[in-house]
């Protein structure tokens, strides 16, 4: 992987989308388009990130909004000075001290989100509507033009196949653009042969965001959460103690029904409802030709699907995560806008 210099880290990508956009043609269920995403503007309508949400959102959490907005920051502890507001007495210190102290509070001016978008290989799939990777990048734009439009900053972090690129976040139309057109180019260049590079995974990115010393910001994390670890896990929660982090699992329904399914038919009585497994991994095939090798590649799997699960919930759980699930059936813009308290 290979990574901007700190310069650029801390400037952002400010190229402007290129025109060739507007020549190609998409099937959109396979890949994004630059004009879809920025067509996404107008659906911003009917739920927000800010405070004052319902009890039941997935956003309900440590704070009175999951997500700390706008508020007041406690700055310091003072004596009571003439003029101040008699409502902000902190009643415990005076009562310990015996002099009154009042709790000086400044108005929270600005709110960051940053984006994390996972175009890697493992986002190039899809069973039903829509490929993973197409959920999203449309979340994102959908997410990115909602925060501008409650007049926050917004940035994104993209995994490609091959690097990880980061954009500053800013309060700015121009920037969100140039970012949706660096997210169709990322999104248009997976295929079926693409091959990830070990270094553009959850770790590296982790990294990246310690490296930034990311402070006070709503950092969402869009992806499949394909090879995630333990010290992942670890790593983020020690991200969670200074910024609001929502996890967002896209997940397609073979994943979960292909073990099932194959799980009811391992166990037919019928023995003509066998069917051997061919798997491949793009440039080799292996055929499970016995029901010992099938019920083998079959527990793999559940324990590679539940070890994801669990550690996703274990995060959740400890930290007190919101964690919001999306399938690829087509309707991920109206489950993630209910998932976080909109209407």
């Amino acid at each position: 992987m290979t990574f901007k210099d700190e310069a650029d880290i801390r400037k952002g990508d400010t190229s402007k989308p290129s025109s060739n956009h507007s020549s190609k043609q998409f099937d959109e269920r396979i890949y994004c388009d630059y004009s879809r995403l920025v067509r996404l503007q107008a659906q911003v309508d009917g739920f927000s990130f800010l405070p004052q949400r319902k009890a039941g959102s997935a956003l309900s959490g440590r704070h009175h909004s999951s997500f700390r907005g706008r508020g007041l920051n406690f700055e310091e502890l003072r004596h009571y000075q003439q003029g101040d507001d008699i409502r902000n007495l902190d009643w415990k210190v005076t009562m310990r001290t015996g002099k009154p102290h009042v709790r000086s509070y400044t108005e929270e001016k600005d709110r960051s989100v940053i984006l994390w978008v996972d175009q890697r290989s493992s986002m190039f799939f899809s069973s039903v509507n829509m490929m993973k990777s197409v959920v999203a990048a449309e979340i994102a734009a959908l997410t990115a033009w909602r925060v501008l439009k409650d007049s926050d900053r917004v940035g994104f972090v993209i995994s490609r196949h091959d690097s990880i690129e980061y954009s500053m976040p800013k309060r700015s139309q121009a920037n969100v653009l140039s970012n949706l057109n660096q997210l169709a180019q990322a999104n248009q260049a997976l295929d079926v042969s693409r091959q990830d590079s070990p270094d553009v995974g959850m770790a590296a990115l982790v990294r990246l965001l310690g490296r930034l010393k990311c402070r006070n910001n709503t950092i969402i994390f869009l992806s499949d959460w394909s090879g995630v670890t333990s010290d992942d896990i670890l790593h983020l929660k020690h991200l969670q103690k200074h910024n609001d982090v929502l996890g967002v699992l896209i997940a397609d329904p073979l994943e979960s029904a292909f073990v099932a399914m194959h799980s009811t038919a391992m166990h037919s009585a019928d023995s003509s409802s066998f069917t051997p497994w061919v798997v491949g991994d793009g440039d080799y095939q292996f055929n499970l030709a016995n029901r010992q090798q099938m019920e083998k590649a079959r527990q793999g799997l559940e324990q590679h699907h539940q070890l994801k699960k669990q550690q996703l919930l274990q995060l959740m759980a400890v930290q007190r995560l919101p964690m919001i699930e999306l399938d690829t059936q087509g309707q991920h813009l109206e489950q993630f806008k209910r998932a976080v308290g909109g209407r």
